[in-house]
């Protein structure tokens, strides 16, 4: 595309920026929808994350996404926050607003999205979630709103996840979330088969053979997992998921479809499916991935 006085920019905030795949996506949907619009990732030093979002509100930027570790501490800055990532505390798209950027959540959709395109339905579910941090988070909340039968927090810091189910209880109003230790694992029912998502970043590259949990009986339980680690693409989560006679799923398509949700609140367009498949291909091939 020819970049002149009209093309917007579009952005990733975070640290550090330099692994992200989203210029891959946007740049792809712009390019095939013939919208002026590029994307680049902007690396934001520790201390100054304020002065990045003023200066990139003064500087016109169409649209911002934001990765670790500001989803949370970006917060403060913004005009204010769709009711969703309000709810979660943690934002990764930010829209121009007429005084500042409003804060929207498009992880979860993104995830649920993904969900629904790889058949997954979360209504009813027994959703087994591992961890209890901002992503253990936004995840509960989402299968909470879509009427996940009981949800279950396994987390190393016991405190933590029995904190998380009570913030998730009194969000639903119900009692539908509950918190177990790490290593209580096997006293989860022998009779139940769960939806099981892992949300920390243990297995992510480098350390690629790490698992929270190694005992293959666990993953006996397991009838579908879904990794939100995107690389590697093929986690030894989701090895031992499909090992024990699960379907596993990583991060990829959460990536992607976040990515487009954000691009379709910025821009005002639809992507349709073909399109999609092509951002998809174009990301895959960006990381290495055939």
């Amino acid at each position: 595309m020819e970049i002149n006085g009209c093309t917007c920019v579009c952005g990733l905030i975070g640290n550090p920026v330099e692994h992200t795949m989203s210029p891959a996506i946007h740049n792809t949907l712009a390019s095939e929808q013939g919208v002026n619009l590029v994307y680049v990732p902007f690396h934001v030093p520790f201390g100054q994350l304020e002065e990045a979002v003023k200066g990139a509100f003064a500087l016109n930027l169409l649209g911002v996404n934001v990765t670790v570790p500001y989803k949370s501490a970006v917060l403060p800055f913004l005009e204010g926050t769709d009711p969703l990532a309000g709810q979660i505390g943690a934002v990764n798209t930010l829209v121009r607003g007429e005084r500042g950027f409003v804060g929207y959540n498009t992880d979860m959709p993104g995830l649920y999205r993904a969900m629904c395109e790889d058949g997954v339905n979360i209504e009813g579910e027994m959703v087994l979630i591992l961890g209890a941090g901002g992503a253990a988070r936004a995840v509960a909340m989402l299968a909470a709103r879509k009427g996940a039968g009981k949800i279950v927090l396994l987390n190393r810091t016991y405190m933590k996840a029995e904190s998380l189910a009570e913030e998730v209880n009194r969000a639903a109003g119900r009692k539908i979330a509950m918190a177990m230790a790490l290593e209580e694992y096997s006293r989860l029912p022998s009779e139940e088969r769960f939806l099981a998502i892992q949300t920390t970043n243990v297995g992510m590259f480098p350390k690629t053979e790490e698992t929270l949990i190694k005992d293959e009986a666990f993953y006996r339980k397991v009838h579908t997992g879904y990794d939100l680690i995107f690389n590697p693409a093929r986690t030894r989560f989701m090895s031992l998921v499909e090992k024990g006679g699960g379907r596993a799923f990583s991060g990829l398509k959460m990536l992607l479809y976040q990515g487009i949700i954000a691009y379709e609140l910025w821009t005002g367009r639809q992507v349709q499916a073909e399109l999609a498949r092509k951002a998809y291909g174009e990301m895959k091939r960006a990381m290495g991935i055939s």
